[in-house]
């Protein structure tokens, strides 16, 4: 079975984070990584703006962004703006959809099934909502999507809510959707717990452990992967061989 390297990068900033992704794609692309890849990181405090962002969905100044200690960042990926921070885990998946299907609608969906098996163990019950990317429960967002590809070689990727402070949010309109409320697995599972739902609840300090673990799981299955640890000193080799795209 084709093999998915999965690369924990632990916390780094999001420009270091960008440009690995990038040449790890241009590697892929060139085929010195001879298999999908799969980058799990948390960044420091950091707002994204996607090709869709409108200037109203960022609700902070820059200034004041700054006096928060969060980056500012436009990206190539699709979407609209969103955060990144402490408690989150984001995911970048450098697909090669050559060979698996040539069609960005349903590499997205594929991202979602993945989040929403991964969320299953959790013990939370998550699936899509009509017209939007992502993945959400109980009518909250829980995780966001926004990818681009080259040559059919996906980067970017995913953010999904582990023990995030929601209140970050604040300072943005998330993906541009109006009114929305965002989540997290802490937050849902704390939901839960209180209306007597969920009986078993993983320590608050364990969750990001097993959101990584399952996430990894649930993309080697609907890829159709088996997934494989790669160290990250490994990654850095190759990606400095090649590049950024």
């Amino acid at each position: 079975m084709p093999r998915l390297s999965v690369c924990e990068l632990g916390t780094m900033a999001y420009a270091e984070a960008l440009e690995l992704q990038r040449a790890a794609a241009r590697g892929r692309i060139s085929g010195a990584f001879e298999e999908d890849l799969l980058l799990l990181v948390e960044h420091p405090p950091v707002v994204t703006l996607g090709r869709s962002s409108k200037e109203k969905h960022l609700l902070a100044s820059p200034e004041l962004l700054a006096a928060r200690g969060v980056e500012l960042h436009e990206v190539e990926r699709g979407g609209d703006v969103t955060f990144h921070g402490p408690g989150q885990l984001v995911g970048y998946p450098i697909i090669d959809l050559k060979r698996h299907r040539q069609d960005l609608h349903w590499y997205l969906r594929q991202v979602e099934e993945a989040l929403i098996r991964a969320l299953v163990p959790m013990g939370i019950e998550a699936g899509r909502s009509a017209g939007y990317t992502g993945v959400w429960t109980g009518g909250r967002k829980i995780a966001s999507i926004g990818v681009h590809a080259r040559d059919w070689v996906t980067w970017h990727g995913f953010a999904l809510n582990v023990t995030t402070d929601l209140d970050w949010f604040d300072l943005i309109v998330p993906c541009g959707i109006d009114a929305v409320t965002m989540t997290s697995i802490a937050a849902e599972l704390e939901r839960g717990a209180e209306a007597g739902v969920h009986t078993d609840v993983p320590p608050k300090g364990n969750l990001g452990r097993l959101a990584r673990a399952h996430v990894a799981e649930a993309f080697g299955e609907v890829f159709s992967l088996d997934v494989t640890p790669l160290d990250p000193a490994a990654l850095e080799r190759v990606a400095a061989s090649v590049g950024s795209v």
